[in-house]
Parts: structure tokens; sequence; C-alpha cells
């Protein structure tokens, strides 16, 4: 009893005395630490593929964990993002994944949750690579404008990091978005906007009426491919271009958790907050809708994000989920840092472990 009283005391006491030096034993640490950090090459590390990874699965709503809709895409050594909702660059950064290194910025279409992190994504591609040619922004037409817009409201700011950090590290060719602008594909159409050898994207036309143009990205590199949706309700377009693709990236909204919310607010006396929550669940796709797309299209597996509402409590990702499960049963519910991979020459769908 006295043995073990005293291996306690001296565990308190370093444990005390650990606490309070830990401000010089940190000093010691960081340095290795950061070398790792700034040494970590994650893509490198992937195999040669096609690899997804969600820098934002939420939607307009906070979440603790799923910020503005955001969703990286590895082809290869080639790395193009999918909108640029909230926090999806500081995500990216997170992750490891160096945005300086970013091919292009392809937008699905002009809702602020969209595009409203367009500017910081833009700004860090600069910097973190001196890249000394401006991000290209690909979308369907309305882009320029929306492009426009950010690059005018940024002038003073790259004026200043130029100043500050010089041409080396911001060279002034390099600020801001160019603008690579498409004429919206037919309905059930699609058309190819970027294209190598090992590489195609496809723009494709959905409905999210009334906004227009609304549409989804296909990717397709060697043997691999997948499909992000952006914003839609079910639409045969996308079950047309998904057939037998290996993973379909989807939106997804409940309508009995959205409609809780507007009775919420009714009962409240909100009737401005219940009409937001009345409207929107008529212009985006159920949990089980974009199951049964899934499902017809025989995709290899269904990652759902925009996911709205956010899921706060617990319970409620069961409620976002009944019935899918009856339909299609290969599925992931986004959150920020999910991360996807298929392997070329392989059938193989790795989940990677979120770095988040």
């Amino acid at each position: 009893m006295k043995k073990r009283y005293v291996a306690g005391i001296i565990v308190i006491l370093l444990t005390i005395t650990i606490y309070s030096q830990r401000g010089e034993i940190m000093l010691k640490i960081l340095p290795g630490a950061l070398d790792t950090m700034m040494s970590a090459q994650p893509l490198a590390a992937l195999p040669d593929g096609l690899h997804i990874s969600l820098c934002g699965a939420g939607g307009p709503m906070p979440s603790a964990n799923r910020s503005g809709p955001c969703v990286a895409v590895i082809a290869g050594e080639q790395l193009f993002i999918v909108d640029a909702g909230t926090n999806g660059a500081r995500n990216l950064g997170r992750m490891g994944i160096n945005v300086g290194q970013a091919e292009a910025l392809l937008l699905t279409h002009f809702h602020s949750d969209h595009i409203d992190g367009l500017g910081e994504m833009a700004m860090i591609r600069w910097v973190a690579d001196n890249n000394s040619s401006p991000l290209p922004v690909y979308g369907p037409e309305g882009v320029a404008d929306v492009v426009a817009g950010f690059n005018q409201a940024y002038t003073r700011d790259a004026k200043h990091r130029t100043d500050h950090h010089g041409v080396a590290v911001a060279p002034p060719s390099g600020a801001g978005m160019s603008i690579v602008s498409f004429a919206l594909p037919d309905a059930g159409e699609s058309l190819t906007v970027y294209a190598n050898d090992n590489l195609k994207i496809e723009m494709i036309s959905v409905d999210h009426f009334p906004i227009t143009p609304a549409v989804a990205y296909k990717f397709t590199y060697k043997d691999r491919s997948l499909l992000i949706s952006g914003d839609t309700v079910k639409s045969p377009a996308i079950e047309k271009h998904s057939a037998g693709i290996d993973l379909l990236v989807h939106e997804a909204l409940s309508t009995k958790l959205v409609l809780l919310m507007a009775e919420s607010a009714a009962r409240s006396g909100n009737p401005l907050r219940e009409k937001l929550f009345n409207d929107i669940h008529d212009y985006h796709t159920t949990p089980v809708e974009a199951a049964e797309i899934a499902r017809d299209a025989d995709v290899g597996h269904l990652l759902y994000y925009h996911v709205v509402p956010p899921l706060i409590a617990p319970g409620m990702e069961t409620i976002w989920l009944e019935g899918v499960d009856k339909v299609f049963s290969d599925v992931t519910v986004g959150e920020d840092g999910t991360s996807i991979s298929l392997p070329a020459d392989s059938s193989e769908i790795i989940h990677r472990p979120s770095a988040l």
C-alpha cells in the first residue's frame, strides 16, 4: 500500500513538473514536428489513380464538421478543386494538400455557399507556390462576372502582398483568377472542358431550377471515373453519365428534417425562416433519391456531400439516412476530410483516414 502511495505521489509530481515546463518542452519538440509538416507531400504518396478529398462536405448552414461545398480531385499528379465554399482552402491546408499546386478550380453554379471561399482560395494558391499565372476558374456562362468581382475585391490585397513579400514570393502576374467559360451543354449531354492523354473532365447540365446555369462534373482518369453532382434535383442526366462509374459524389437534403425545421420556425413565430426552409427542399435530391441513382446507374460507391441540414445531434444521421439501406448499401456520409482513392488498373475503392 505504501509503495502505491509513493508511486502515486511521484506520478503527480512528474505531471506537475511537465505541465509547468510545457512551453520549454514544446520548443524542443516543435522544430522537428514543423520540419515533418513542411516536408510532407501527401499527394506524392498516393498511388497512381483518381482520388477525392472533401474540403467541404456541408451546405450553407453552419456545421462543426461540414464546411461549405468543396471537393479536391487528384488525377495522377494533377490537383483540381470543385467549388470553393467557406473554409475549403483552410481545410485543404489542414489535410496537407498544397493549394498552390491546383491546376484549376471548377464551379458547379453561383450560389454563395459554393463561391464564397474563392478569393481566399486564389490568394493562397498564388502565394503558396509563388505561381506566376492566375488560378484558372472553369464554369458555365456567368463565371466571368463572379471572377471579375472577386478579382476587383482582392486588387488591394494583391498589391499589399507583393509590396510586403516581394515579386519572388508574390509575382503580380499570378494574382487573382482567370476565366474559362463554357456554354451550357444541352440537357442530357456532356461537354469536355479539359483533356489530356489520361484525363477527361466533362461538364453536364443539371436541374437546380430556378438557379441556372447549374452543372455536374465527371472525371475520367485512365480506367477510373467519378462524378460530382453539384446542386440538383434527382436528375436523369446524372444517372445517364454515372452509368458504371466507380464513385458518385452526390448532394443530398433530408426533406423530413428540413420540414421539421420549418414547423419549428412556424411555432416560434418566424414566418421568414419558415418560408426559407419550405423553399429549399424542392430543388435538391433526397438521400434515398441519390441512392436510387447509384443503384440504377450501377456505381461502385456513393459518397454524400452537401449534407443538409447539419447533423448536429445524435440520431440525426439515422433519420437523414432513413430508407437508404433498402435501396443501396455502399454509401458514405461525407464529413470534412473524408477521402476515397481509386487506384488505376484496379477495381479497388479505398477509404483513406481523414486528416482533420
